[in-house]
């Protein structure tokens, strides 16, 4: 069976990894598949590009999962890739409110299924937004991320990151 997981994934945290993992040994293929949308051209901290290499990078160990990028409604590309089951992760009962009224109207426009995976307790407050946020103070966002997020936001942020282990760093003695 074919999933897709969905997302705009600015950047993947690891609460996506842990869900995208543990799908990975239920599905036959799984692909993580980055919604993009014009009118929120702008709106992300990464384009597009440099997204599905952070995802590539990120999930390249996984040997069912694969990546993709598609601009329009989800149902639409599950119905053109031929993909069974829609893919979530929830991290806490908030988040599910929210999904079960997506998951619904995939069912009514598409008749596609979704399937939700819990994220492990210990990712639950993770999110990309938070993950950014911290990131953009030069903020110590390793166990939080795949590496390969970890690197592009260090690398977004160098001149923040920089001056903290300036400012953070012990005198040299004279």
């Amino acid at each position: 069976m074919k999933a897709v997981f969905p997302g705009s994934f600015d950047p993947i945290t690891s609460g996506h990894m842990d869900v995208l993992t543990r799908a990975s040994r239920i599905f036959d293929t799984v692909t993580v598949t980055v919604m993009h949308n014009a009118r929120k051209q702008g709106r992300h901290l990464f384009t597009l590009d440099e997204r599905l290499e952070i995802l590539r990078k990120a999930t390249g160990h996984l040997e069912n999962v694969g990546v993709d990028s598609f601009g329009g409604l989800l149902v639409d590309y599950m119905a053109q890739e031929q993909k069974g089951i829609i893919l979530r992760g929830l991290r806490a009962v908030s988040d599910y409110e929210y999904e079960l009224q997506i998951a619904h109207l995939n069912r009514q426009i598409g008749e596609v299924e979704t399937v939700f995976i819990m994220a492990a307790t210990r990712w639950s407050f993770v999110s990309s937004s938070m993950v950014r946020e911290i990131a953009s103070y030069g903020g110590d966002i390793r166990e939080m991320v795949p590496r390969a997020s970890a690197d592009a936001l260090r690398l977004k942020y160098a001149d923040v990151y920089d001056e903290r282990e300036r400012t953070m760093s012990p005198a040299s003695p004279d």
